[in-house]
């Protein structure tokens, strides 16, 4: 398969990159670095590059970030930049990639714990984590040509020990596991579902 990730470059992104270049083609996309670039952010950015690689088999994404800011702290331009970024930035991956993939092609996004689990400051990834599963939830039954799409769900990771002391009482899930989730989604059969890693 000819496989886009996109994130390809950070610390979840190298792991996913690594298990699948083993059989598959990969393209690794970073914002900077990568064998292409992207700003998830800009539209025509992403345009350039489905135009630049062509028609594709799958799209992994592990990009996108927000802001940790506690809500007495927030405002609306803080917490649109989550939006723009993990959010829309991921959703636009699909809307646009959709017209380059190939028939039974898969999209893999990815969500994360704060979804279903708050923490302190964690306000606007808790809302971006929850539109991407419900995003994914709706967007399944309407994409053609046997197109599927899933999401991520990760708890924090155990390489990145910076961010424990954040998620009180969570045990850090292996990059294995969370590796493994995204071979169920680009390798099996399953659509519309958040496959979650915690």
């Amino acid at each position: 398969m000819k496989i886009i990730i996109v994130g390809a470059t950070g610390t979840l992104g190298k792991k996913v990159a690594e298990a699948f270049l083993e059989k598959h083609e990969v393209i690794r996309v970073g914002n900077t670095k990568g064998d292409v670039q992207v700003d998830i952010t800009n539209e025509s950015s992403i345009k350039a590059m489905f135009e630049k690689i062509g028609a594709f088999d799958a799209l992994i994404s592990t990009s996108g970030k927000g802001p940790f800011v506690p809500i007495k702290q927030m405002t609306g331009e803080k917490f649109k930049s989550g939006l723009l970024d993990k959010l829309l930035g991921q959703v636009n991956l699909v809307l646009i990639g959709q017209h380059y993939i190939n028939k039974g092609g898969s999209f893999t996004l990815t969500s994360g714990i704060l979804a279903d689990h708050p923490i302190a400051a964690g306000a606007v990834l808790s809302a971006v984590n929850g539109g991407l599963n419900s995003f994914v939830i709706a967007a399944a039954p309407e994409l053609e040509n046997e197109v599927r799409i899933n999401a991520i769900s990760p708890n924090v990771v155990e390489d990145s020990p910076a961010y424990f002391d954040s998620f009180p009482g969570e045990i850090p899930v292996t990059m294995d596991k969370v590796v493994k989730a995204f071979e169920k989604s680009v390798l099996g059969i399953v659509t519309g579902q958040v496959i979650k890693v915690y």
